[in-house]
């Protein structure tokens, strides 16, 4: 469990790393071990989200573990921005108008199950996220996608397009399915 006094760091780091973008600065410089909470050191993985007026406007994360969560919040907050291909690059004027929200992952779990149906008891709605691998197609949504899509049958179709997969993929194959839960934390 994160405290508060991280949290409201990771949020302003991630801020911060957008605007540095804008001025041409690099954030990087300004985190040192003593001026920063120690547990950003270790390593994490994290989503960093933008919301304008509610609606998103940037999602990119990291779904591994793989350099210190500081560098992973800097990394996602600025690709969030900047390189979400469902969106234009965030501009200046807009950097008073997002929210920030950032999501730290846990490690993914792989589930065993026979049909849809059996998964579904097996997937519990605004806890798991899901990461959904076939071939080459992959895609994951956050345990907040439930808030939006709220049937298993709803999400799981929702995320079999974003895959790249037809809507009812997931009714008819069985393609691998791993599941983690998120500590997510938003600017007020």
């Amino acid at each position: 469990m994160t405290c508060e006094n991280t949290k409201l760091f990771l949020l302003n780091l991630a801020r911060e790393s957008i605007k540095s973008r804008f001025e041409r600065t690099d954030i990087r410089k300004t985190v040192g071990k003593g001026s920063a909470p120690e547990e950003i050191f270790a390593e994490g993985a994290c989503f960093v989200t933008l919301t304008k007026n509610n609606d998103l406007r940037g999602c990119i994360g990291s779904l591994e573990a793989c350099r210190p969560l500081y560098e992973d919040v800097i990394s996602n907050a600025v690709n969030s921005a900047f390189n979400d291909t469902r969106f234009a690059p965030l501009d200046k004027s807009e950097l008073d108008e997002i929210k920030i929200e950032i999501s730290i992952l846990s490690e993914r779990t792989q589930i065993e199950y026979e049909d849809f149906s059996d998964l579904k008891t097996k997937i519990v709605p605004n806890q798991h996220g899901v990461y959904l691998t076939y071939s080459y197609n992959s895609a994951t949504f956050l345990p907040q996608v439930w808030d939006q899509l709220d049937t298993h049958e709803q999400f799981f179709s929702h995320l079999c397009r974003k895959a790249g997969l037809s809507a009812d993929f997931i009714f008819y194959n069985k393609p691998k399915i791993e599941i983690y839960t998120v500590e997510n934390f938003y600017e007020k």
